[in-house]
């Protein structure tokens, strides 16, 4: 390492002292202890380092012990079959997809890798990625202090950026991996770029490019990098000098020098528009005077949520216009900023700091609006390094200047950094499951996003509740009534707010309070609400059709599943072929994400089917359907068993029906050897359709004649419906044919004591 020794004062380009001081006093010896010494020893160090680590594991640990949430997770890992290990076929989709609307083959890579190690257990993918938040905090130190030579100031910048609460979102949700991945090799570039500006060569920049591109391959954050490293140029390295023709001919080399970096910055962006454009939003949606006072305000709010990081949460894009004195504050604020720090720019890292912090948001500002947020925490994961540079070193020269000891620094800097990890550990806790992640987000804000989004938590209780959560809703019918009650507040808060320019989000809600009806048996009321979502989506998805063709093939299926339980059976056919049309046209393009949606609709059609006595067409529908969930469950059983489960009873129905009790058999029993399994793994859940199997196979069987077998299944439905029984009455029924069933087969069995074993008392 062969960097020129640079004092505090010439780093931070401090100004000469005013004549009318005493230059001549002499400083106190803590003051002359303060500045930097040649080196640091190599073991303190890594010391240091290592520190700075453990304290970063130590801190996120809890999240290690999170789940998944069903935000984003269910695409990256859960529900993505190409992830499930480290084969070709998965490399060669990772560098060809353009899944989630990016273009990031690493982090699918990073998504396999963990697949490979840990399957679907949640702690390795949470461990992972904390591993590399830690990984990025030693690195960003290492970093700045080879540059500048400044220990303190570059390891107070390391540990903000390791415990600040904003970044959590970026480490505690798996499917931000692409975030931490991508500032990994982000760092890693700038370490080769300060390796290559000592000695530039060929060898040395091709390594910058490489790791370049290998973070924009993660996430196309870093789009920026390349006016990053002009300011890296400007300070701390100081190859940029403005005076002289010299100087200017030094300029136009080291603009030179960025133009390959910016190359890899416009073809990550053109890929990343291609992947986003079914989810970009129109002008429509979202006007120009909106998207820039959004991205006034953000600006104004990244800032304040750096000093003072309150209420942190999820921050949907709500279509109103903004008060007039948030964007005037924020726009106050950001001008004031920018003159100070124009008028003290001998203090270079001011103004590297702040325009690190302003550029490298532009990309997610929302100018181009992509989904429905209009700013995130994950978002200033790279660009508060900027703030976090100003504040380390401005306090350095400030304590200099005051001659303030380093104790007491030290101590000021441990009470800060305590009280953000304090922070940082509640605000952790939020994303234990998707419904206090989203309890949280309505606690900050009340908006539609946010009630849709806790009433959706509380219609899928077992994977995205919390067994503590769980406790304040410990009945269903009180799960399904509070959810309810958020998506009505929903959707009188669109309403109200925003009735023409929130259309889409309107239709979701409406969508979700269709299947509620459902679930509660108001079936009036569901083919309502799926009416008027399905009116929307028709005319959201002849403007945009690669967006909301999915949306309007789902409600297509929703409704259907409507008219079939009310009898209407024509309309329902109707509409399951439509949306069967259309799944299929998806499932062209894509069929990982489209074929379980085929074989939904196929499942329902042939309900249809053997309702109206077509049993060809019932039996075609049911046979392509295990077709594919056959395919699906042997890449990812623990996603699509289940409806393997489902479609194999429904078969056995029809074929029960048709008296092919071998036939039914076969499928009952496949779909009970599934549900056994299920049941093993998670008995809360798939407890009842255990129930419903085993009674399947006793009802066949005692048709077939075997009475000891059917004996057998019914008395074992019957134990577990007793168990199911105490907790809820809503087994009533099921409980109700298990004992028919068995009575049945006492006039089969006349022996006494089978008779007495096997009867048992009526509830």
């Amino acid at each position: 390492m062969d960097w020129p020794l640079e004092s505090a004062e010439r780093m931070s380009r401090t100004k000469p002292l005013p004549k009318t001081r005493d230059r001549n006093r002499r400083r106190p010896a803590s003051v002359e202890r303060r500045r930097p010494a040649p080196f640091l020893n190599g073991k303190k160090l890594a010391g240091l380092s290592v520190a700075l680590a453990a304290a970063t594991i130590a801190l996120y640990s809890a999240a290690i012990g999170h789940g998944f949430v069903a935000l984003d997770d269910r695409e990256y890992v859960t529900a993505n079959t190409h992830i499930r290990g480290l084969g070709w076929e998965n490399i060669k989709w990772a560098f060809t997809a353009l899944d989630a609307a990016n273009w990031h083959p690493l982090t699918w890579l990073s998504h396999a890798l963990d697949y490979q190690l840990f399957a679907l257990n949640a702690w390795g993918h949470h461990l992972d990625s904390v591993l590399i938040h830690a990984l990025n905090a030693v690195l960003l130190f290492l970093l700045l202090r080879w540059m500048t030579r400044r220990t303190g100031p570059s390891l107070l910048v390391a540990a903000l950026f390791a415990v600040h609460p904003i970044n959590v979102e970026s480490v505690a949700w798996v499917s931000e991996r692409k975030n931490v991945l991508s500032t990994l090799f982000l760092l890693l570039t700038l370490g080769a770029y300060a390796w290559y500006a000592q000695k530039p060569g060929g060898r040395r920049y091709l390594l910058v490019v490489a790791l370049f591109a290998a973070s924009l391959m993660a996430k196309p954050m870093g789009v920026t990098l390349p006016f990053v490293l002009l300011l890296l140029d400007y300070w701390p390295l100081e190859r940029m000098s403005f005076s002289g023709a010299a100087e200017r001919t030094g300029l136009r080399r080291l603009l030179l020098e960025k133009v390959p970096l910016l190359l890899l910055s416009a073809a990550s962006s053109y890929m990343t528009l291609r992947a986003q454009r079914p989810a970009v939003q129109g002008l429509e949606e979202f006007s120009l005077g909106n998207r820039i006072v959004n991205a006034i305000v953000a600006y104004g709010l990244y800032l304040w949520k750096t000093v003072w990081p309150a209420q942190l949460a999820i921050y949907p894009h709500e279509l109103g216009t903004l008060p007039a004195w948030q964007w005037m504050l924020s726009a106050v604020a950001l001008i004031g900023v920018t003159v100070l720090v124009v008028r003290f720019r001998d203090k270079r890292y001011l103004p590297v700091g702040w325009f690190w912090f302003l550029g490298t948001l532009v990309p997610v500002l929302g100018l181009v609006q992509v989904g429905e947020y209009a700013m995130a925490d994950r978002y200033a994961y790279i660009s508060l390094i900027g703030i976090f540079i100003m504040i380390a070193w401005g306090l350095a020269d400030l304590a200099v200047a005051k001659y303030v000891r380093p104790g007491w620094c030290v101590v000021a800097a441990v009470c800060v950094l305590a009280a953000l990890s304090a922070v940082t550990v509640h605000q952790i806790g939020y994303w234990a499951s998707d419904y206090d992640l989203y309890a949280h987000a309505l606690a900050v804000e009340e908006t539609p996003f946010a009630h849709n989004a806790v009433a959706m938590a509380l219609l899928n209780p077992a994977a995205e509740l919390t067994p503590q959560d769980l406790e304040n809703f410990p009945s269903e019918p009180m799960r399904l009534d509070d959810a309810r009650r958020h998506f009505e507040r929903a959707l009188q808060l669109r309403q109200s707010q925003a009735p023409e320019g929130s259309l889409w989000d309107k239709a979701r809600t409406l969508n979700n309070l269709g299947n509620l009806d459902r679930m509660q048996n108001r079936l009036d009321a569901a083919s309502q609400d799926d009416q008027a979502a399905l009116a929307i989506y028709r005319q959201l998805a002849q403007r945009h059709p690669d967006m909301y063709l999915p949306y309007l093939a789902v409600t297509l299926n929703n409704l259907g599943a409507v008219l079939r339980l009310q009898g209407h059976l024509d309309e329902a056919r109707k509409d399951y072929e439509e949306s069967l049309q259309l799944n299929r046209q998806l499932a062209k393009r894509d069929p990982a994400k489209y074929l379980p949606n085929v074989a939904l609709v196929l499942n329902e059609d042939g309900r249809v089917d053997a309702s109206q006595n077509r049993m060809d067409d019932a039996r075609a529908h049911y046979e392509e359907a295990l077709q594919i969930e056959r395919q699906l469950a042997g890449q990812s059983p623990d996603v699509y068993l289940p409806q393997l489960a489902i479609t194999l009873t429904n078969f056995g129905v029809l074929d029960a029906v048709q008296r092919r009790m071998d036939d039914a058999q076969h499928h009952y029993n496949e779909a009970l050897q599934i549900d056994r399994q299920l049941a093993r793994q998670n008995a809360d859940v798939y407890l009842p359709d255990l129930v419903m199997a085993l009674s399947n196979m006793g009802r066949v069987e005692r048709l077939q004649g075997r009475i000891e077998d059917s004996r057998a299944h019914y008395e074992e439905a019957y134990t577990l419906l007793q168990k199911l029984m105490q907790q809820s009455n809503a087994y009533a029924n099921e409980m109700a044919q298990v004992e028919a069933g068995l009575e049945e087969l006492q006039h089969l069995s006349p022996s006494p004591a089978i008779r007495s074993a096997a009867t048992p008392a009526r509830r």
